[in-house]
């Protein structure tokens, strides 16, 4: 019963083919009576616009020669090298070819497709998919039936195979023939001739492997030729059949050397024939301008070396190179070549362009240029040739072949890919993935980390990679400048986003390529090679950025302040390739400086903010290497040592550089280099006081309560000159950041002063002379710091702020008068642990009270309600010392001197707030 099978299936679908024929003659006539219908009103139309332009004076133009011909089914477009663009015909071309390809909406007209009825898809589509398979499996059942049965003899099955084949692929032409070409396009997918001439193929394809894998009649170049013959002959016949048939042809010409066993694989053959393969195809796809067998076609071509690399016993790297650069410039210059996009007007209009210089903008919008078609094709082609360059890298540092060659041949495949996405608009993404995959590699080799593998430790390898390999890399990363310089030339001024996209990738990829050069390999004393190349490389990036603001003329031209920094950037690299420890930390704000001067020349908006980076990076050395220099050769001199060169020479270039921008419209740039001047002032002064008070030595270590002082005064001192500087020039980083600095203080003090680093707490020795000591440092002269800096920004600064600062200082002044009375009665050393003694308790009580009146006469002179508080709370502190402390620890005199003297500072108190009280109903 399932002998029979094969028969019924066929039976049937000659049945189903037969019922459907007439279907079909029936849809023919009426499909032309469609097109004469729609001939008749093109003509209508056509007569109405000559007659239209005629009236209105305009010049009419001629159709092109050949346009009629150019719509017919065999119909060939002009080669990409001859013309500089596309001739009109290219909108008449094959509907049945455009429409296989899902290519782009400018190769036909669109038109509204009517939906497709059930009986049409099954009757018209479904029918001719299950008959085309059912004729290859009849076929494939009929050998089988034959052999099992012992018929005819394995020759005789095999030729009636390959009869059979040839059959169904002259079928499939005398039908083609027959057939109207509008029916083809309305069903274009489901096309009788093309899925007879598929069947056909195979027949044929499986008949020539059988003869020589399973039988041995044919040797295996035999094989080869002719299994390689009948793949392209299915390519040639595709431009008849359609899309489908070259997919299938170039699928059997990719496999069919991974079906001939070979004992002595010839690389160059195998190559050959894989690139004359690819190229049969992308012409073909060039005729009837497909996308998706092109693409297909690029993604075989790139696998097929990684199969060669991984199960090759010996493997030779040039013929894959060469390879992947074919598939590289058939790209460019074959297909798609310069393609046929749609652009963007002034007024919103879509235009059709092609994407060479002399077309007018088409990058309109950021970001569209990495969409444009076709997409596939530009990602298939660049994702493989890199992948494969990758996979040069490791196979070389695995096995060992020469690194040298196989830096080169991937140098040559990286910048061939990064030529294709200079030279087409559409290939941004060539672009973008060249450049990261050129600093991949390059890193990979220079740090042996490709595919987490290790090289083989020949020396001849190592010395290949010290002496050759770095100027290799360096070699590649010029060439990204000269493709980048290339296009711009080309497209500056019409595709700008892509535009700004190529300066930062011909800036930064040389730059990152050289960094990982002289990081692995450079000399970091003085490295003459990585410093010239970087000097060479600001000078082009520099002159580039000059010429593109010559051609342009608008200092806000992208490309031009792209380039700008990356000259800078390249200079900053070169700085830190022939200089080393404090040289660059002071020559680097110099740099921003040269480049902050240059802006009197070009007022390219980069240019002063090159200081404010030249700023941040010194910070960043500093912060790596706080000392300058190492710490041996600092030195224990206070102030007159590397530290005041190192940290003073960027604060001074940075107070001029933020007073040279002072009359600047950006207030960004100005409020950025004022708080970069400020903090490295403020930095300088407090590293060169940590210096000096811990005895010539930059540690880590907990600053003394004495140090910590200094710090405190500083803060306070730089809040009142950063108002002053207000005051004279209003900014907001003045202005905020006094009050943050005085913010901050007042923090330090409480977490420090009156806490951390305490005497009292600590055990510290608070100095052997009166007065002159460790207290008035710590809490004296801050105290009447605070004081003058709040009578300084009263009524300039939020009353909180203000009220705040008058409250710390009242505290330190607390503070100091409590503790000078300890040490008063304790001597140099104060800490809790010694405990306390009665006239040290009364004396608290007395000095408190004096300083509750003394603010709160303060509080009445100036009318500061927050000293007045403040005198309040601390005559409510001596009051609940009084009853709390006073009565149970004083005795005799002293507890009642204490007592009587409480009373009668506080009946002052309330009399001398009663005065006031008359005094201000009075005038009121």
């Amino acid at each position: 019963m399932m002998e029979l099978l094969p028969l019924v299936v066929v039976i049937v679908g000659i049945f189903v083919l037969r019922g459907y024929n007439l279907r079909m003659k029936r849809l023919e006539s009426s499909v032309q009576e469609l097109q004469n219908a729609l001939a008749g009103k093109l003509q209508t139309v056509d007569a109405s616009e000559s007659a239209l332009m005629t009236d209105s004076g305009t010049a009419t133009t001629e159709l092109p020669a050949g346009y009629e011909e150019a719509s017919t089914h065999e119909a060939a477009i002009e080669a990409p090298a001859t013309a500089e663009t596309e001739e009109p015909s290219i909108a008449a071309r094959d509907i049945a070819d455009t429409l296989t390809d899902g290519g782009p909406s400018h190769a036909a007209p669109e038109t509204v497709q009517p939906r497709e009825s059930l009986e049409s898809t099954i009757g018209a589509r479904w029918a001719v998919w299950v008959g085309g398979i059912a004729l290859a499996l009849g076929g494939i059942f009929m050998v089988k039936y034959s052999i099992e049965s012992g018929l005819l003899s394995p020759g005789v099955r095999l030729v009636l195979a390959a009869i059979f084949g040839l059959i169904l692929v002259a079928a499939g032409e005398v039908i083609r023939r027959r057939s109207a070409p509008l029916l083809g396009n309305a069903f274009q997918n489901a096309m009788i001739p093309g899925v007879l001439t598929a069947a056909g193929v195979v027949a044929l394809f499986g008949s020539t492997y059988a003869a020589h894998g399973i039988y041995g009649f044919i040797g295996p170049a035999t094989a080869f030729i002719l299994l390689a013959l009948i793949s392209l002959a299915t390519v040639a016949l595709s431009l008849l059949h359609g899309q489908a048939l070259a997919g299938l042809g170039l699928l059997a010409s990719m496999v069919t050397p991974a079906l001939i066993a070979s004992t002595a694989p010839r690389p160059w053959v195998l190559f050959g024939y894989l690139v004359l393969t690819w190229l049969v195809t992308l012409l073909a796809s060039r005729l009837r301008r497909w996308h998706i067998a092109p693409s297909l076609a690029n993604a075989l071509l790139s696998l097929w070396p990684l199969f060669y690399i991984t199960y090759s016993p010996v493997v030779d790297l040039t013929p894959v190179t060469l390879a992947m650069l074919v598939m590289i410039g058939g790209t460019i210059f074959i297909w798609p070549g310069r393609y046929l996009t749609s652009a963007n007007t002034a007024d919103g209009t879509a235009t059709k362009t092609e994407a060479d210089p002399q077309q007018p903008a088409s990058g309109g919008d950021w970001g569209m240029f990495l969409a444009r078609p076709p997409l596939g094709m530009t990602l298939t082609a660049t994702i493989g040739a890199l992948v494969v360059s990758l996979c040069l890298l490791t196979y070389s540092l695995q096995y060992g072949y020469p690194i040298v060659e196989a830096t080169f041949m991937f140098a040559a495949i990286v910048a061939v890919v990064a030529a294709f996405g200079a030279g087409r608009s559409f290939a941004a993404w060539a672009a973008i993935l060249s450049a990261v995959i050129a600093v991949v590699g390059v890193f990979g080799v220079l740090t042996n980390w490709v595919g987490s593998i290790e090289p083989s430790g020949s020396d001849a390898m190592i010395v290949a990679v010290q002496d050759i390999v770095p100027y290799e890399a360096l070699g590649l990363g010029a060439i990204f400048v000269l493709i980048g310089g290339f296009f711009l030339n080309r497209f500056a001024e019409s595709e700008k986003p892509f535009a700004a996209l190529w300066s930062l990738v011909m800036a930064a990829t040389p730059l990152a390529i050289a960094t990982i050069s002289f990081v692995n390999f450079g000399n970091w004393m003085l490295d003459w090679p990585h410093g010239f190349y970087g000097i060479g490389l600001g000078i082009v990036l520099i002159a580039l950025a000059e010429w593109q603001y010559r051609r342009s003329g608008d200092r806000l031209n992208l490309p031009t302040n792209i380039l700008t920094a990356g000259s800078f950037a390249a200079m900053v690299f070169a700085l830190h390739t022939l200089a080393h420890h404090a040289v660059p930390t002071m020559l680097l704000p110099v740099l921003g400086l040269a480049y902050l001067l240059a802006a009197r020349v070009r007022n390219w908006p980069v240019l002063p903010w090159t200081m404010v980076a030249a700023l941040i990076i010194t910070m960043g050395r500093i912060a790596w290497q706080p000392t300058i220099v190492d710490p041996g050769e600092l030195g224990t001199t206070p102030v007159f040592n590397m530290l005041l060169a190192g940290y003073g020479i960027p604060a001074a270039l940075a107070a001029w550089a933020a007073f040279m921008v002072r009359g600047t419209s950006d207030i960004r740039l100005r409020s950025a280099l004022q708080a970069l001047a400020s903090f490295l002032v403020l930095l300088t002064i407090a590293i060169l006081v940590r210096h000096a008070m811990n005895g010539g030595v930059l540690n880590d270590a907990v600053p003394t309560l004495g140090e910590q002082s200094i710090y405190t005064l500083l803060a306070i001192g730089a809040s009142a000159t950063l108002m002053a500087l207000d005051l004279s020039a209003a900014s907001p980083v003045f202005r905020y950041g006094s009050m943050a600095l005085g913010t901050l203080s007042v923090v330090l003090i409480l977490t420090t002063h009156l806490l951390g680093l305490n005497p009292f707490i600590t055990g510290e020795s608070t100095g052997r002379i009166p007065v002159f000591n460790l207290l008035l440092l710590g809490y004296l002269l801050p105290a009447a710091a605070y004081g003058g800096l709040a009578l300084f920004v009263r009524n300039r600064r939020p009353l909180p702020y203000v009220g705040m600062l008058a409250i710390a200082g009242a505290v330190m002044a607390f503070a100091w008068a409590t503790l000078s009375v300890r040490r008063f009665w304790q001597g140099e050393y104060i800490p809790f642990w010694n405990g306390f003694i009665q006239g040290e308790l009364y004396s608290y009580s007395l000095v408190w009270l004096l300083i509750g009146i003394a603010l709160l006469g303060l509080g009445t002179r100036f009318e500061a309600r927050s000293l007045r508080i403040a005198s309040a709370a601390l005559v409510s502190i001596a009051v609940l010392k009084a009853f709390l402390i006073d009565m149970a620890n004083l005795e005799g005199f002293l507890r009642a001197l204490s007592f009587i003297g409480l009373g009668a500072v506080l009946i002052g108190i309330g009399l001398f707030y009663q005065k006031i009280l008359t005094r201000k109903k009075t005038a009121g």
